[in-house]
């Protein structure tokens, strides 16, 4: 890990100021990557796994910098499911068989998704209080849960999974300018306005679809 960070150390250089505190280059690089990489999800073009991919691996590199392990480790994850997602989106059927298209989530996979937040929540907040030295563990989880599940509907078109970020990125927001991290928080309240308009698309092409 320390040689990782030892590699990435020019890129922590600071860039700018923003309220006070220095962005780093590695920030403002992982910024512009992850907005287009929301802008071609909204479209539902696979160019943004890739840009996921990259975002993921440099913002890993700046939340661990900042004792935040829990969203650190969580965009290792974003990486491994970005590789899923983008396969899914290219190669990816749907029960029926048929190629995945925009859709809503059943009854039955709603409890599940909302039965798998209830549970990832307490379970890696403890696992954060008890194995880091984290000063925001309950705080750093509940993003890290939610985006588990956000990541898996994204991956499967799900429509809720804009709401899911809507909600991780409004808890994200508040968790960065605790930490400091301004232009994450700028980005993250973009994100918000993001995922809105993502929801509102993705809901128009579902219904679309089921015409």
């Amino acid at each position: 890990m320390e040689t990782l960070l030892q590699v990435l150390r020019p890129l922590f250089v600071p860039a700018f100021s923003l309220w006070g505190a220095p962005a780093s280059w590695l920030e403002l690089i992982a910024f512009v990557l992850a907005l287009a990489m929301v802008g071609f999800n909204i479209r539902v073009n696979p160019l943004g796994w890739p840009l996921a991919i990259a975002s993921s691996l440099l913002y890993f590199a700046l939340f661990w910098d900042s004792r935040l392990y829990g969203e650190a480790n969580l965009q290792i994850f974003f990486v491994v499911v970005a590789l899923w997602g983008w396969w899914q989106w290219l190669r990816g059927t749907q029960d029926d068989g048929t190629a995945l298209r925009v859709r809503s989530l059943g009854r039955r996979e709603l409890i599940g998704c909302t039965v798998a937040m209830a549970v990832a929540w307490p379970l890696l907040g403890a696992f954060l209080a008890r194995a880091t030295d984290s000063d925001v563990p309950w705080w750093d989880a509940f993003p890290t849960a939610g985006s588990l599940v956000g990541q898996w509907l994204l991956g499967r078109k799900y429509v809720e999974n804009w709401p899911v970020w809507l909600i991780v990125n409004v808890v994200s927001v508040a968790l960065f300018a605790y930490k400091g991290l301004w232009l994450t928080v700028v980005l993250y309240a973009v994100f918000v306005l993001l995922s809105v308009a993502g929801w509102r698309a993705w809901s128009a092409m579902s219904r679309a679809e089921a015409r």
